[in-house]
């Protein structure tokens, strides 16, 4: 296997460079490590009782629990689900999506809690990566690779799920991520200390890092699918997704043509018993046949796009982010 790395959006390791330390995240507070702590204890005792596939039976159960009594969610997610269809769904389209998207939601979640508590051997076996001869044939060209996801799937399970199965890893995360992730990162660098030399970046830092990760030989990547009103400086492209124009930005993948590094565009798609697949759709920039950036740009957020709507609108109960 090449020595790969993803970048995603979601977070599960410090950098230990003097680079990172300034835009660190704050620190958890103590009592918020001693909640997760008593949880992961308690989610631990259900792996050791249940066997993990037990666990994942009765994540669903909770799952169904917090959906039945969750209204607010409930119409957030129903207001996703009419703005990805482009339509009203049904009664039995919105029930449907709506509890499996509670159970899926609630699953991963468990997964990434005791993920530490699962053998190296056993948690392997339970991640694929479709076309991981073409990736890393990509990868070889030593040029790094940009991954363009999106918020469809748990990307921060698939970070955990890469990173132990020997890819190095740089990640793009929010500056106000979740303190569940924070959690799990710390567990997870004890865990596993020779992950301290993963890269951590933050959206909307200086661009030199992510130039850096790439020249490194890096596989560099993050959801794109992010409609902000951009910085003054920000070039961002129109696209239509979803039935409405949204201006998406494009600054990650010029610096990728810049440092010659191909973009590919990949899904993260959750399957039983938590077992996740890591779908690689293709090659949305190759920088070897670009004769004008902006032209080359363009092209790739109009496939990006279209990708997105075909990949969502099919699979509509793992969007990560509720879309308004």
């Amino acid at each position: 296997m090449s020595a790969a790395s993803v970048l995603t959006s979601a977070p599960f390791a410090a950098d230990t460079s003097a680079s990172a330390g300034k835009s660190r995240a704050p620190a958890l507070g103590w009592w918020k490590r001693a909640s997760f702590s008593v949880v992961h204890a308690l989610a631990a005792a259900l792996l050791h009782g249940l066997s993990l596939r037990g666990l994942y039976k009765f994540g669903r159960f909770f799952g169904t629990l917090e959906w039945l009594v969750n209204f607010k969610r409930r119409r957030r997610f129903a207001e996703t689900l009419r703005n990805v269809l482009g339509h009203e769904p049904t009664r039995r389209q919105r029930r449907r999506h709506t509890h499996e998207h509670f159970m899926q939601t609630r699953c991963d979640k468990l997964f990434y809690l005791v993920f530490d508590c699962i053998p190296r051997e056993q948690a392997l076996e339970l991640f694929t990566i479709s076309q991981e001869a073409f990736m890393d044939e990509v990868a070889a060209r030593g040029h790094g690779v940009y991954m363009a996801l999106s918020h469809h799937g748990a990307q921060h399970v698939i970070a955990l799920l890469m990173a132990l199965k020997g890819f190095k890893v740089a990640l793009v995360r929010d500056r106000r991520e979740g303190a569940l992730r924070q959690y799990v990162q710390r567990r997870f660098d004890r865990l596993y200390p020779e992950f301290r030399r993963m890269r951590v970046l933050f959206a909307g830092g200086y661009p030199r890092e992510t130039y850096r990760c790439l020249k490194d030989g890096f596989f560099v990547g993050a959801a794109l699918d992010v409609d902000r009103v951009p910085a003054p400086n920000q070039k961002t492209e129109e696209v239509l997704m979803f039935g409405r124009r949204r201006r998406l930005p494009t600054g990650p993948l010029r610096i990728a043509i810049r440092c010659r590094s191909p973009v590919l565009q990949a899904f993260v798609v959750p399957e039983k018993n938590f077992r996740y697949r890591l779908d690689i759709v293709g090659m949305l920039i190759d920088p070897d046949l670009v004769t004008d950036e902006s032209t080359a740009v363009a092209t790739a957020m109009r496939t990006y796009a279209a990708n997105v709507e075909e990949r969502v609108r099919a699979a509509p109960s793992i969007v990560s982010r509720l879309l308004s």
